[in-house]
């Protein structure tokens, strides 16, 4: 059913989504967290959460505090000056170079550059897990999300487990993406999952010989997945994780991650 993206693939389960920030904002990275996973719950890309943080991969790690913020593009115009442009934002020359990877203050007409809005002003958000539950803590600002729903009659269970790591037989594989949003894609995996109509599915492609069909997984970066679909290219240690969007998608590119096979 897969028609490639750059050598990219996918994985099945649905994340709640969260209205995209007014202002900055602070997440505590927790156990299964992924930047996918905060780029859905608020509204903003990966690229974006990676820029604002100097991000140079997509993995990050517990205990992590990511700063996840709107933005907005700007085009540079004829006697413009970094200097100039910072003001007018509120912003400092240094954060405008580091969000855009500037290695001087010369720019030049018609250049786009990336502006975060409001990042002086943060609210501080600890991150449970990720899913939707939201809870406010007294005499303080603080903010508490989380981004992965609990099962309320088992909340002390539930809550062991989150923080621990998944258990299972453990392999590395060559990870890339695709996505079912092309020309000729009829976006239904071999299991029967129409990732057309259930977009933020999390599924991956795999070889059933090395990980059997309907698998539930975690895979480094990627988050919980479930093994529904297969590939011609996916032959051995290899795997595609589903990412809906195109651009996104790229930007996974070709890594070698950890999979766990849970069950």
């Amino acid at each position: 059913m897969k028609k490639r993206v750059l050598s990219f693939i996918a994985s099945a389960a649905i994340l709640a989504t969260a209205a995209a920030p007014a202002q900055a904002e602070q997440v505590v990275v927790h156990k299964g967290d992924t930047l996918w996973d905060f780029s859905k719950a608020y509204g903003v890309s990966v690229e974006s959460i990676k820029k604002l943080n100097n991000l140079t991969s997509h993995l990050i790690y517990p205990n992590d505090v990511l700063e996840i913020s709107p933005s907005t593009n700007y085009v540079v115009e004829k006697g413009d000056t970094l200097w100039g442009i910072s003001q007018e934002h509120g912003i400092t020359v240094d954060q405008l170079m580091e969000w855009n990877n500037l290695t001087c203050d010369l720019i030049h007409p018609g250049l786009n550059l990336t502006i975060f809005t409001d990042v002086q002003n943060n609210t501080k958000i600890e991150a449970e897990s990720v899913k939707t539950e939201n809870s406010a803590k007294e005499n303080t600002n603080t903010e508490t999300v989380s981004l992965k729903q609990t099962a309320a009659s088992k909340q002390d269970t539930t809550s062991q487990q989150t923080n621990e790591e998944p258990e299972g037989k453990e392999i590395i594989v060559v990870a890339t993406a695709y996505t079912a949003s092309c020309e000729g894609c009829s976006g239904i995996t071999a299991t029967g999952i129409n990732l057309k109509e259930n977009p933020d599915a999390k599924v991956i492609s795999v070889d059933p010989s090395v990980i059997p069909l309907g698998s539930k997984v975690y895979v480094e970066g990627y988050g919980y997945a479930t093994a529904a679909d297969t590939g011609g290219a996916i032959k051995g240690n290899k795997i595609d994780v589903f990412i809906p969007d195109y651009e996104e998608a790229v930007q996974w590119g070709r890594k070698q991650v950890k999979v766990t096979i849970i069950e």
